[in-house]
């Protein structure tokens, strides 16, 4: 993602001090995949964070102005994405509707559907993993998930392969249960091949980053004001080299996004 250069303006959310971008990164309004009057999807870069961290730094939060397309306030995200994942994101643009949009996700009403490019695979085409997960924190290593049958939440992710490249790289399709933290990643890991460029989970470095995408989003229906609602974004160009040597091929004239779909 481009870092803007234009001049910072000041901001002071609740009396802290710290500063931010004066304008969006370059084309954020047209990675909107998605809009109507009450919901709009974007297609989120990867490495930019949905929320600010409590060091400050860029975040989707800078930028929401950008994206309210007529309405009086700035659209919120229904639900968590992790920095390093691109892909759909959701966000609801009237209090109302993030309250529609949160009793959604929260009853496990949506259909999330996620690729990842792997080192290794599961020996089976397809599954289920089934396993709890509990944060752990070190000095020298930083936090992450582990498994953890007694202590941790219980967390499910079922996952299909959709292909197999040289290398000992695959392609997987993963579809989470639960919403647990970094529980796509951790899963992975814990199946025995974590997402190329997870160095958190034994995916090593990569140039590409974290080869994860939030592929689509499925929303449920709820009478004729809110009508249901399926949305796909297209693999970044870091993550498609990955893709495409596990059999991935690109749709005809595949950009950065699909076309927006907007209804008001």
């Amino acid at each position: 993602m481009r870092r803007d250069r234009a001049p910072a303006r000041q901001v002071r959310p609740a009396g802290r001090r710290w500063e931010a971008p004066a304008a969006p990164p370059e084309g954020i309004a047209r990675r909107v995949l998605h809009r109507d009057g009450a919901r709009l999807v974007l297609d989120k870069p990867a490495g930019l964070p949905v929320h600010r961290g409590p060091r400050g730094g860029p975040s989707l939060e800078d930028w929401l102005p950008a994206l309210r397309f007529g309405k009086r306030r700035d659209p919120q995200p229904a639900h968590r994405l992790d920095a390093d994942t691109a892909g759909c994101l959701v966000l609801g643009r009237t209090r109302p509707a993030l309250a529609r949009l949160g009793a959604q996700f929260a009853a496990g009403r949506v259909e999330k559907v996620y690729w990842a490019v792997v080192r290794g695979a599961p020996p089976a085409a397809e599954g289920e993993i089934a396993a709890p997960l509990r944060k752990v924190s070190t000095a020298a290593g930083g936090w992450r998930m582990v498994a953890d049958a007694a202590g941790g939440q219980p967390a499910r992710t079922a996952w299909r392969v959709l292909g197999r490249g040289a290398g000992g790289l695959a392609w997987l399709e993963l579809r989470p249960r639960t919403g647990r933290t970094h529980q796509l990643r951790a899963h992975c890991a814990e199946l025995g091949c974590p997402i190329l460029g997870d160095a958190r989970y034994g995916g090593g470095d990569h140039p590409g980053g974290l080869h994860l995408l939030a592929r689509a989003v499925g929303l449920p229906g709820e009478g004729e004001d809110w009508p249901p609602l399926r949305v796909e974004a297209e693999p970044p160009p870091a993550m498609r080299p990955a893709l495409a040597a596990c059999g991935w091929a690109p749709p005809p004239a595949a950009g950065l996004t699909a076309p927006c779909r907007s209804a008001t």
